[in-house]
């Protein structure tokens, strides 16, 4: 292809001519045949530029990216021949990342260079990258020469497992960032773990006077809340989970909590199983403890996408009773108010009640909190907080409703969804409430 280099010189040659032939009394012929030999001229600079077949190219690509953080892709390119070269390429990412392209580079003749592109995706699922459309021209850039690379790779995009990772570095902190912290279990509740030194705060009731006596020092015994117990989460990928917040939608959210529940209740030793729905049931994943079980969740969820249809509330109760027979702790992330809708949900709540614990947890409407917090100073804003303040009233209403038959509902603020998921969990196991 001819690159604006070339174009400039033509244009400078023809001026030239033009202005030549108003001066003096030359022929359109010897213009004519001084254009076609500066053109086959021009040819001469295809042979200071690699051939295609001098040419190999390698992406470096990571095989999962967590949605919405940055990562480096890196391009190799081999130059076999004796040419240097500038270029510009164009890799075949989907329309939904982030693309920062042409990305161009310089390379030196018998060598490899390497470049690399910053990118992120947005939305998760399955994806294929499977060309690199690259442009390359010799010193004199009078011609470009373009090449196709085949370089097919799969590439998956899972939920952003940032909260995740600070948990699982250091539980307390975590939470302590976020305002919580894990309550101290109930003395002498649930399995005995150590003995270790007496420390200020300790409860006297539990020094082991025998060790104490053996060693000359205060010792203690330490107890935690006991492990294996059944932790089931349920995910709902119904149409209101599709309402987009300042990041990613309730779902995002949602899939991101229940990520970082998994990981606390994994490594402490309990078993968690996993139902994601809408009109039917999309996915499930039997409990099972240990760490290698969150990649078997993680796997089966992260391409989970929200329905365009209401959740069947009714047909995944009645599942999970047929499903689940061990007593367990039922942890539900879905849309509060919607929830609130289905009177007949209640049954089958009420019949799974008596064996398991219940907690659902959702995203806060900060659109009806800022209604009602604004100042109305027209009478269309009036009425719009009042309607607002109905809202906010018939969910408390109903929520007390809920709640006086052992049902729990709690909402929160969507970047404190996973910190809140987690401490209410760590605070009923500690309870020992299940």
């Amino acid at each position: 292809m001819p690159t604006k280099r070339l174009l400039y010189v033509f244009l400078g040659i023809s001026a030239f001519f033009i202005l030549l032939g108003v001066l003096t009394d030359v022929s359109w012929t010897y213009i004519i045949m001084m254009n076609l030999i500066v053109l086959l001229a021009s040819f001469l600079d295809l042979l200071f530029s690699p051939e295609k077949k001098d040419l190999d190219f390698k992406r470096i690509l990571p095989e999962e990216m967590e949605r919405g953080l940055p990562y480096t892709v890196g391009v190799e390119v081999e130059n076999r021949s004796g040419h240097p070269f500038t270029f510009a390429f164009v890799d075949d990412l989907p329309q939904s990342f982030k693309r920062p392209f042409p990305v161009r580079g310089i390379g030196r003749k018998e060598a490899l260079t390497e470049v690399s592109y910053e990118t992120s995706a947005p939305v998760r699922g399955d994806y294929d990258v499977t060309r690199l459309y690259f442009r390359y021209k010799s010193t004199l850039g009078l011609w470009e020469k373009q090449t196709t690379a085949e370089l097919p790779q799969a590439l998956k995009v899972i939920p952003d497992m940032t909260e995740t990772k600070q948990y699982l570095q250091d539980a307390q902190r975590y939470l302590l960032h976020e305002g919580m912290k894990i309550r101290k279990y109930q003395s002498g509740a649930g399995e005995f773990a150590q003995i270790r030194k007496y420390a200020a705060g300790d409860d006297p009731r539990m020094i082991n006077w025998r060790q104490t006596a053996k060693l000359q020092e205060v010792m203690t015994n330490e107890y935690e809340p006991e492990h294996g117990k059944y932790i089931t989460i349920l995910i709902d990928c119904g149409r209101m989970m599709g309402a987009e917040l300042k990041k990613g939608n309730r779902l995002e959210r949602a899939l991101e909590a229940a990520m970082t529940v998994t990981a606390a209740a994994l490594r402490k030793g309990d078993y968690v199983s996993v139902l994601a729905f809408s009109k039917d049931v999309k996915v499930f994943i039997p409990p099972a403890k240990g760490m290698e079980h969150m990649q078997t969740i993680l796997k089966s969820i992260y391409d989970l996408q929200v329905d365009p249809v209401e959740p069947n509330y009714g047909a995944v109760f009645s599942f999970l009773e047929n499903m689940q027979k061990k007593r367990s702790l039922l942890l539900l992330f879905s849309d509060i108010r919607t929830f609130l809708y289905e009177e007949s949900t209640l049954t089958y709540l009420m019949r799974i009640r008596q064996r398991n614990l219940f907690l659902m947890i959702g995203v806060e409407d900060q659109v009806i909190k800022r209604r009602i917090n604004e100042a109305p100073d027209q009478v269309e804003h009036a009425m719009i907080k009042s309607i607002a303040q109905q809202q906010m009233l018939f969910k408390k209403r109903e929520k007390a409703k809920w709640e006086n038959q052992g049902l729990f509902m709690t909402e929160a603020e969507e970047e404190k969804l996973s910190v809140s998921a987690v401490s209410y969990y760590i605070d009923m196991m500690n309870r020992n409430l299940l």
